[in-house]
Parts: structure tokens; C-alpha cells; sequence
């Protein structure tokens, strides 16, 4: 088998057997992609049995002069699961990634919006065209619910739960979770429902997708990006925001308001509470709220 053969095969696995979502697998064979083109372009043979920690040195050097710390860690990351997978399958005995340290990165904390841009954003949609009543229903949906934006786009009808106050949303590795969604958001999403899209023409394989585009296809995660990134430059929001800063601003309003961590973790989909830990460090004024309340030398 030669190189590609292996990522094909790699690619079957994180896909079937990992549940990893197109885009992770993508970034995993992107990586190897370019240690491939670096055996190339230094004449390198060596298969990935062969290839050993010496000459992944020397790729990652060569890599650390166009890329940043957190890309470096990535890649590194990528490859390491890639050689944990040919010792799965027997087709080596050892990682060469096993002594190969990533670099060391700060946690890059995520950037948020406050309440009154949230409602700045929503205010400045023009409700008068059949998409200002679709957009108000996504962002409101992707504020409200904490959504991923693949998790929005891929929604269904047949997901509503609203008699009992829940939507049902599919993550990463296909893992399911019920997420509360707000009465005001149900009926927003009601309204684009009966007032729009009730109209469309939908293409074939669309029927139970519930937000469309003008051509009755799901939307694309591109033109979330897009309308986001359109009323931010309407309404003079300098900040840098994306689909992704409404879910993180999210996980923040909630803490500051006395949620705990478990139950966000729980809503936002983390595997992990250590993922959602991040957002106590944006809320330093909850956490002297906690102090203030709850140590027994407060005063």
C-alpha cells in the first residue's frame, strides 16, 4: 500500500468507526497531505510503516516555519492519531509521533457578545422580505439553543419538539442531545415556518430540512457566515463575530445568570466539562459574585 492508500483507509475509519464530522476528517487528511508533499519535495521513500520519529522532526520543523503554535498542534495531533491507527490495524508496532512534544499554547479564550449587541444584530434583519423572517428565526434559534452552525443548517422539522420545549440536535460523531428552546424562539420559528416556507418550492431530499434557501436547499454553513457578518457591518459592530461567537455568548449569558457548568456542558454538546471550564475565564465578575456570596470570610 503507498501513502494514499493508507489515508483512504484512515479516512474510512474516522468516518465509520469514529463518527468524526467531514470537516475533522478533511483537517486529518490535509495534515498528511502535506507531510506527504514533503517527502516529495526532499526526495524522501519511506513508507508509513517506515517512517520514523527522525524524519517527522524534520516535517515538523520545516512546517513550524509557516504556521502558527496552534496549527503546529494540530498537525501533530492529526498525525498522531493517524500512526495510533496503523498500530490498531497491526500495520506498525510503535507511534514515531510517541516523543514528538506539540507546542505549548494559551487557551485562547472565545470571543462574545453582549446582550445588546445580540438584540442590535436581530433588530437591524429586514423583516419585510421572506429571508429577514428566516434569518430572524436562525438567529434566534442559534442564540437561544447555543447551536453549532453545522448543527443549525442540518435541523429538521421532524426535530421540533415544542409541546414538550425541546429541539433535538445531532453533533459531532452523530451524537444526539435535547436542547430547551425558548417560547419566543418556537414561535419565531413557527412564524418563518407558516409565512415562508409553507410557500416554497423545495427540492427533492429537502422536505424535513427546516431552513432553506431561496432555492428550497439546505442552506450552506458559508451563508450563515454571510449574514452574520452583513448585519455586524449594518449596525457598526467592529468586533471580529461569527456563528460560532452567538453559541459562546451563549454558554457566557447563561453563567453569568447562575447557571452551572454541567448543565451547560450538557446543552452545548462538550464531551468534556474541561471544554466548557473555558467560559469561567471570561466571567471574572460571576466568579467574585460566588466569592462574595458564598465564602465564609465575605466580609
Amino acid at each position: 500500500m503507498n501513502w494514499n492508500s493508507y489515508i483512504k483507509s484512515f479516512q474510512s475509519y474516522l468516518k465509520i468507526e469514529r463518527g468524526l464530522s467531514k470537516n475533522t476528517v478533511d483537517n486529518y487528511t490535509f495534515d498528511l497531505e502535506r507531510l506527504c508533499l514533503f517527502l516529495n519535495q526532499n526526495t524522501i521513500s519511506i513508507s508509513p510503516e517506515k517512517i520514523n520519529e527522525e524524519v517527522i522532526q524534520q516535517f515538523i520543523y520545516s512546517i513550524s516555519k509557516e504556521v502558527n503554535a496552534r496549527s503546529q498542534s494540530r498537525i501533530i495531533s492529526g498525525l498522531r492519531s493517524f500512526f495510533s491507527y496503523l498500530i490498531f490495524e497491526d500495520y506498525r508496532s510503535d507511534n514515531p509521533m510517541e516523543l514528538i512534544e506539540a507546542p505549548r499554547i494559551g487557551r485562547k479564550l472565545p470571543d462574545t457578545l453582549s446582550v445588546d449587541d445580540i438584540d442590535n444584530l436581530i433588530s437591524a434583519i429586514d423583516l419585510s422580505t421572506d429571508e429577514g423572517e428566516r434569518n430572524r428565526a436562525i438567529l434566534e434559534t442559534l442564540y437561544s439553543c447555543g447551536l453549532r452552525v453545522t448543527e443549525l443548517i442540518t435541523l429538521k422539522i421532524s426535530d421540533l419538539f415544542f409541546d414538550e420545549g425541546f429541539i433535538k440536535i445531532t453533533g459531532k460523531g452523530n451524537k444526539q442531545r435535547f436542547v430547551p428552546v425558548a417560547k419566543s424562539t418556537q414561535n419565531y420559528i413557527e412564524l418563518y415556518k407558516n409565512t415562508v416556507r409553507l410557500h416554497q418550492k423545495i427540492v427533492k431530499g429537502h422536505e424535513d430540512t427546516l431552513f432553506l434557501n431561496r432555492r428550497g436547499k439546505q442552506l450552506t454553513r458559508a451563508m450563515i457566515f454571510t449574514i452574520i457578518k452583513s448585519l455586524a457591518v449594518k449596525i457598526n459592530l467592529t468586533k471580529n463575530i461569527s456563528p460560532h461567537t452567538l453559541r459562546h455568548s451563549f454558554a457566557t449569558h447563561l453563567l453569568e445568570n447562575g447557571a452551572d457548568l454541567r448543565s451547560i456542558q450538557i446543552m452545548l454538546g462538550h464531551e468534556s466539562i474541561t471544554t466548557t471550564e473555558i467560559y469561567v475565564h471570561l466571567d471574572r465578575k460571576h466568579l467574585t459574585q460566588i466569592i462574595n456570596t458564598f465564602h465564609p470570610r465575605k466580609t
